[in-house]
């Protein structure tokens, strides 16, 4: 038997400290100061994070969360979509204001906080399409009525447990 251990094994072996450590040098390594480049931290954070969890009010009053998947960035800003025939949908209608949020098996995690901004734009809608086979399956075009695409402007939160201040961003 090969008593050789992968990276992966390595890292997962490490204590949480030493974890932190790592992941804070992979997100300040190229960390810049301008607001493109803080913006760019988060994007990067949901780039290697894609699956989130969406809180929302319901509209019955109760909170509501479900797994989302984050598709791509545009002029700093997350994509994310979903269907008017959903009660996703009915419940940022009704109320945008929502909640993502997403954690790294090292202990990271990356909240956002803000409101939910619909989007018309065909060309954003079949970017989306584009970038997933199952959204296309689902909807096939942009130009499906059903078929919806948001942003969120609000405030992003990337933190740990490493001791330091989590940092935040302006969406």
């Amino acid at each position: 038997m090969n008593s050789k251990k992968s990276s992966y094994q390595k890292v997962t072996e490490l204590p949480v400290s030493y974890k932190n450590a790592l992941y804070k040098l992979k997100y300040t390594i190229n960390y810049k100061n301008t607001e493109n480049d803080k913006m760019s931290e988060v994007i990067e954070f949901l780039k290697e994070n894609p699956l989130v969890y969406l809180a929302t009010s319901g509209l019955d009053g109760n909170a509501k969360v479900r797994p989302i998947l984050f598709y791509f960035e545009e002029d700093g800003k997350p994509y994310f979509c979903t269907a008017n025939n959903k009660p996703m949908f009915k419940e940022l209608d009704a109320n945008p204001n929502l909640e993502i949020t997403v954690a790294t098996p090292e202990f990271a995690w990356l909240r956002i906080a803000g409101k939910a901004e619909f989007t018309d734009s065909i060309e954003l809608k079949q970017k989306v399409i584009d970038a997933n086979e199952l959204v296309k399956a689902l909807y096939e075009t942009g130009e499906n009525p059903v078929f919806e695409v948001y942003t969120v402007s609000g405030k992003a939160t990337i933190a740990d447990f490493s001791g330091e201040p989590p940092k935040t961003f302006e969406l």
